[in-house]
């Protein structure tokens, strides 16, 4: 039988982490709780995502249901550090090879650093240094008050998605503002891949370029159409950006987010590069 692009993909992006000595995907973004959003809904239905992360060759996954939004007044942290810990024990009795922390994925809010304050919502793997942020789509909301708020806590912000933000994608002067407050960015696997139309596809590729963003993730919600693709992804930005720049964006920056360690930039952006005329007007 002939493999498909994906078996091949695979067994490529496989044996680029054999060569550096590194078994293991860090997944920072995935809504693998069962009935928490728009994730899977059962606890079946959970586990198959979950298998379906090994299947990458995600080892470790931070759990980031949708806080605050549409999702206000639920998903609070200690309800998302129970599911973890419960899926983390029916992983084990599946034997299911991976380990889950929880996190969240949360609304851009005014409330944030107070919500942080009272135990409400939760940052990256609980650790207190990251918290991932997600700006609605329909609008823009500039967002600067609340990096500086966040900073005075220590916590630095990684922005979710940002190629798919019509916005962002037309105004790229205003990430570089928000870079200028270590903020990073985190794109989508499946936005690398097309999969979530061109224009994303175009402004993901241009982040991870330039070396805008530093972080790749799943954000996979199903075994269907939101399923795990960072193997293929770090296949294609191995050929595309070289495996180095691949292993920074897809290994080690998703682990020193674990770990709460400081992420490394892809290479050194001066933002005087970008400054007047030179600052691409679109992705």
């Amino acid at each position: 039988m002939i493999p498909s692009v994906n078996d091949n993909a695979t067994r490529t992006a496989k044996a680029e982490l054999d060569m550096f000595g590194r078994q293991q995907y860090v997944d920072i973004h995935c809504h693998c709780l069962a009935g928490f959003d728009d994730g899977p809904a059962t606890r079946p239905e959970a586990l198959a995502l979950c298998r379906a992360l090994v299947d990458d060759c995600v080892t470790t996954v931070i759990a980031t249901p949708h806080q605050l939004g549409r999702f206000n007044n639920c998903n609070e942290a200690a309800q998302v550090r129970e599911a973890v810990r419960l899926l983390n024990e029916e992983l084990k009795s599946e034997d299911i090879n991976l380990s889950v922390l929880p996190g969240g994925d949360v609304r851009v809010d005014e409330r944030i650093c107070k919500l942080l304050e009272a135990d409400k919502i939760m940052t990256l793997a609980d650790g207190g240094r990251y918290i991932l942020l997600e700006l609605p789509h329909e609008v823009f909301i500039n967002i600067e008050p609340l990096l500086v708020e966040l900073s005075s806590l220590n916590i630095q912000a990684i922005i979710s998605h940002p190629e798919r933000h019509s916005v962002l994608a037309q105004q790229p002067k205003i990430l570089l503002k928000w870079l200028s407050h270590s903020v990073h960015l985190q794109v989508t696997a499946g936005s690398l891949l097309g999969e979530f139309g061109p224009a994303a596809e175009r402004a993901a590729w241009q982040l991870l370029s330039s070396g805008l963003a530093s972080l790749v993730a799943t954000d996979s919600h199903d075994i269907d159409g939101r399923r795990p693709r960072m193997s293929l992804a770090f296949d294609r930005i191995s050929i595309k950006l070289g495996v180095t720049i691949a292993r920074r964006l897809c290994i080690e920056n998703p682990l020193r987010v674990l770990k709460g360690q400081n992420i490394q930039t892809i290479h050194y952006i001066s933002t005087r590069r970008y400054s007047g005329e030179r600052v691409p007007t679109s992705f």
